[in-house]
């Protein structure tokens, strides 16, 4: 096992399953090996893995608790992310990570197949081609928020599960106001300085858009 630990996944989310806490601990490991094949991750960002890319992504757990039987969207997921820690996190979910670079959904199925992960599938589609309709979408900065609506509308279940109705959760930093303004949605911003201390997450978002 690698040096690098998910020390700090363990830290904001103490109630994790020893399988969960394994397949954390994996990720290093698998993400440095096919990382150096098929560049999915900044290189000099891999030993940030657990802050940067899996801590992030779970930023969305802090905001909504994905239950079972709902089923997530991920659009643009390069390398797995935000889908694969969620899938890890909520195992009774089921998680679809698409992107339109086929290397890119090969790195996610061989993580992912790695793992043992049975509640993802993973495709190489835009998000235009999925047929299927779902509780959630997810995304990490793939775009401005305008230009990610229509890619997306009409995907949504009509039926809620959740205590927050369907919709878009997106990751994504910086200054917001006039993106959210230009896409004339209704958006909720979530920072991820209020769940987490770590200063790289002092500019960063959840923006959730109810469907």
């Amino acid at each position: 096992m690698s040096e690098v630990k998910p020390d700090i996944v363990l830290k904001y989310f103490p109630d994790l399953t020893a399988k969960q806490i394994d397949q954390f601990s994996q990720l290093f490991d698998l993400y440095s090996f096919w990382n150096a094949q098929i560049n999915v991750i900044s290189r000099k960002d891999i030993e940030e893995l657990y802050e940067r890319h899996v801590l992030h992504s779970l930023g969305i757990a802090k905001v909504c608790n994905f239950k079972a039987g709902e089923s997530v969207l991920d659009v643009g997921t390069g390398g797995g992310f935000p889908g694969i820690p969620l899938a890890i996190l909520f195992p009774e979910t089921e998680f679809h990570l698409v992107d339109s670079i086929g290397k890119k959904i090969k790195v996610v199925k061989e993580v992912a197949s790695a793992l043992g992960l049975e509640n993802l599938k993973a495709d190489h589609l835009r998000a235009e081609q999925v047929k299927e309709k779902f509780n959630f979408v997810v995304s990490r900065a793939v775009t401005r928020l305008g230009e990610f609506y229509p890619w997306i509308q009409g995907k949504f279940k009509k039926d809620s599960l959740n205590a927050i109705p369907n919709g878009i959760l997106y990751l994504k930093g910086g200054d917001l106001a006039e993106e959210i303004k230009e896409s004339k949605l209704k958006a909720e911003l979530y920072p991820l300085s209020a769940y987490f201390e770590e200063a790289f997450f002092e500019t960063k978002y959840v923006v959730y858009v109810p469907q």
